[in-house]
């Protein structure tokens, strides 16, 4: 008979069983304990290299896997610290977020200045006129800049925009709808790069209470003074080029950016049309304009201005465009209390108490888009040869002509 021993089989290695560490280590083991790993609780873990340096690590699931990341050191951060940080980030990725996305952010997060630049960049390319990003800027730079320029844009509060409105919100009412609404578009920004996820400028209209603003139409002479201070500007011994610029826009009733970047490549002399491009538009659409005698007349004589130096019509010395204040200052320098956008107005006035050119007619010489979608929809035509006539009674009315007119016949 053979004797065969059975030797016992090795223990399985299992994970033990128990409450997980929790608040397993104290001050004084952190300042002794030797090299390796020693857990607390929560993931949390001191990292003792083999020279004596010590750290903090945290050991996390996020979204399924396993990561490892530094808290910091001993000497910047205490137990305690390590312990609410863990706590934190432990909570953050139990509830699918990522401490490590989070940390990213935080570093990388821009001021309220710099988030302003970019909006401001981004928009750029949009801007039918340039000016528009400095004004942008110049609002922020009086106003916001000194409250929170340098505030991360994560931390801005309805409190800080509250503190930058109050002074001017019922003082300079329409200032103040602007600089909210600049503020509130920068914070949009951030939180669609998700630095934040409210927008304070939200709430802050129900505080500050309704403007009681007076609404201020842009200055506008009686449609009866235009004919005299055509002629009492043409009088004047202002530059040739910005006469005629004047002239010009009070003859088309078009606005002054559409005059002051006019090309010669958009007149047509044989139909005596000068065709806008949509770029320059405010409704963003090609507009034709019918060109009355006199119009014609003037770009005849603003041709020879030029020296052929520029495609701009209306162009000062070294075929730079005239300042998009050259025209007030003309004004006010000839005694008119108007503005050039003004003179849209006292057109408008005219061909409605001289004249019975029909509303749509007078609303298309305007550039006007026609509100109603169904109506809109259906009108295909831009009413060219019916505006061309009104265009004339215009100029006929401007150069002392019969006042009383109807349907482009005088009475």
């Amino acid at each position: 008979m053979i004797d065969v021993t059975v030797s016992p089989a090795p223990p399985r290695k299992s994970k033990p069983r128990g409450r997980h560490p929790h608040k397993a280590l104290s001050a004084a083991f952190v300042r002794s304990a030797p090299p390796g790993k020693h857990c607390d609780g929560n993931g949390l873990y001191l990292y003792v290299k083999p020279n004596g340096a010590r750290s903090w690590i945290q050991r996390l699931v996020i979204r399924g896997r396993r990561r490892d990341f530094g808290l910091g050191g001993v000497t910047l951060v205490s137990l305690a610290e390590a312990r609410e940080k863990a706590r934190a980030n432990r909570k953050l990725a139990r509830e699918g977020g990522d401490p490590l996305t989070e940390r990213r952010r935080t570093r990388n997060m821009p001021t309220f200045a710099e988030a302003a630049e970019r909006v401001v960049e981004q928009k750029r390319p949009g801007w039918r006129n340039q000016r528009q990003a400095h004004d942008w800027m110049a609002s922020f730079r009086r106003y916001a800049f000194p409250h929170i320029g340098r505030m991360p844009v994560s931390e801005v509060t309805s409190g800080d925009v509250l503190e930058i409105l109050v002074p001017i919100w019922h003082v300079k009412s329409r200032t103040a709808r602007t600089v909210r609404q600049r503020i509130r578009t920068v914070l949009e920004w951030a939180v669609a790069m998700e630095y934040r996820t409210d927008n304070p400028c939200d709430r802050v209209v129900s505080v500050l209470g309704a403007q009681d603003a007076v609404v201020r139409h842009m200055p506008a002479l009686p449609h009866r003074e235009v004919g005299p201070a055509l002629r009492k500007v043409r009088a004047s011994n202002a530059m040739p080029v910005s006469l005629l610029a004047f002239e010009f826009l009070v003859l088309t009733a078009a606005r002054w950016g559409e005059v002051r970047w006019a090309e010669w490549p958009e007149i047509d002399p044989a139909q005596g049309m000068w065709t806008v491009p949509g770029t320059r538009m405010k409704t963003k659409r090609e507009h034709r304009v019918p060109l009355c005698g006199r119009a014609q007349e003037i770009l005849e004589e603003a041709r020879p201005l030029d020296h052929g130096a520029t495609r701009l019509i209306f162009a000062r010395r070294g075929g730079k465009p005239l300042g998009s204040g050259r025209l007030r200052k003309l004004l006010r320098r000839n005694g008119i209390a108007a503005v050039p956008h003004g003179f849209r107005s006292s057109f408008r006035d005219w061909a409605a108490e001289e004249t019975d050119h029909p509303r749509e007619v007078v609303e298309a010489a305007l550039a006007h888009v026609v509100k109603n979608k169904v109506e809109a929809a259906y009108r295909r035509t831009d009413l060219f040869e019916r505006r061309r006539v009104l265009m004339a009674d215009w100029a006929s009315y401007l150069a002392g002509g019969s006042r009383q007119l109807v349907s482009g016949r005088r009475r």
